[in-house]
């Protein structure tokens, strides 16, 4: 059997608040495998939004392991992690995060810009990440001229730009309508066919209902994990 992709043990992260230590995750474990689509869920406090820092190299942890595609990346400092999050992990937010006077193909390149990349294989990179998500014909196009549906699928372009090991998308329609919501994830079911790990992070059962794994936490811990077909 092979690796997990994301292996995290006992992980645990603590903050000082004044006088008070918040403990927001309190010795998590968990493993999640290539191709494996995920919903982290759980309320307001829960520790989702720590763990899903630490899994996108956001954060480090007080203590415990967090392992990605077999390197422990819980014990590097920030500018190792600033480069595993380039080369590994994919984000998609809920408020896009584009450069509003850059084009659509420009706001792709960016991930590759970062890493050296060369202006014609960055070029050349893009524009096939936004045929792949559907947007062949918009790639001029700047942000304030795209819908919200279209500006989130220029941002998963720009997730998947340097086929990273995961797709980390936090609250991905939360600036959505229902319809539009539904297309984005039907873009993510998509990827998932062709062999992308995505792990969503989000409050809507009806968005997690469509991953095939869902996690919930509760005061820091990991309350349930069940698996399911897709809705």
């Amino acid at each position: 059997m092979s690796a997990p992709v994301i292996k995290v043990r006992d992980l645990r992260r603590e903050y000082a608040m004044g006088a008070e230590t918040i403990r927001a995750l309190r010795g998590v474990d968990l493993d999640i495998m290539v191709n494996e689509y995920v919903a982290i869920m759980g309320p307001s406090g829960s520790g989702k939004s720590t763990l899903m820092n630490t899994i996108g190299c956001l954060d480090t942890p007080t203590s415990g392991e967090y392992w990605l595609n077999s390197q422990e990346v819980s014990t590097l400092g920030d500018d190792e992690l600033a480069r595993v999050r380039n080369r590994e992990i994919g984000f998609v937010f809920q408020t896009f995060n584009l450069l509003p006077r850059a084009t659509a193909l420009h706001n792709v390149e960016l991930p590759l810009i970062y890493s050296g990349e060369k202006k014609s294989e960055r070029k050349r990179r893009a524009e096939e990440a936004l045929e792949l998500v559907g947007l062949g014909d918009r790639m001029d196009h700047r942000p304030n001229e795209l819908s919200g549906g279209q500006r989130q699928r220029v941002a998963v372009a720009r997730a998947l730009i340097n086929k990273p090991s995961i797709i980390l998308a936090d609250e991905p329609t939360g600036n959505l309508d229902s319809r539009t919501s539904e297309d984005i994830i039907g873009l993510f079911a998509e990827l998932h066919d062709k062999g992308q790990t995505i792990i969503v992070v989000t409050h809507e059962p009806d968005i997690a209902a469509h991953a095939h794994r869902e996690i919930t936490l509760k005061d820091g811990t990991v309350f349930s994990d069940s698996l399911r077909q897709a809705a």
